[in-house]
């Protein structure tokens, strides 16, 4: 049905940039909401970013420090992070809400990405 790949994370200084980018790829017609989120070890996952019915929303702690984009045109997310401190490190997840065709009707699917790891050096 519909896959989902992250890419853009890695090791980088308190303080420094990362792109993440999620490309979503299969039989997808539209991409409905899309977010970000994270989980590190011995955490639950939590939201980062979404971008539902054309509202932005951001996790408090991140606010100024992330932006959210998406390009429907190419099926893509992207999680813009900058300033990044160590308590950010953590495995960072896309997901988007797919429509697909299948058995004769377009359906609506929640998709998840493997994560990418996010990791921040003091």
């Amino acid at each position: 049905q519909v896959q989902l790949a992250e890419s853009g994370g890695g090791l980088v200084q308190a303080g420094g940039s990362l792109r993440l980018s999620c490309e979503a790829s299969g039989n997808m017609l539209n991409m409905g909401a899309v977010g970000w989120y994270r989980q590190a070890p011995g955490n639950q996952r939590e939201e980062v970013a979404r971008i539902a019915n054309g509202v932005t929303t951001y996790r408090d702690s991140m606010k100024g420090r992330v932006t959210i984009s998406r390009d429907d045109a190419k099926n893509m997310v992207y999680l813009q992070m900058n300033s990044l401190k160590p308590e950010d490190t953590a495995i960072y997840y896309c997901n988007v809400e797919g429509q697909y065709y299948s058995n004769g009707l377009w359906r609506w699917g929640d998709y998840w990405g493997q994560g990418t790891q996010v990791t921040v050096s003091s």
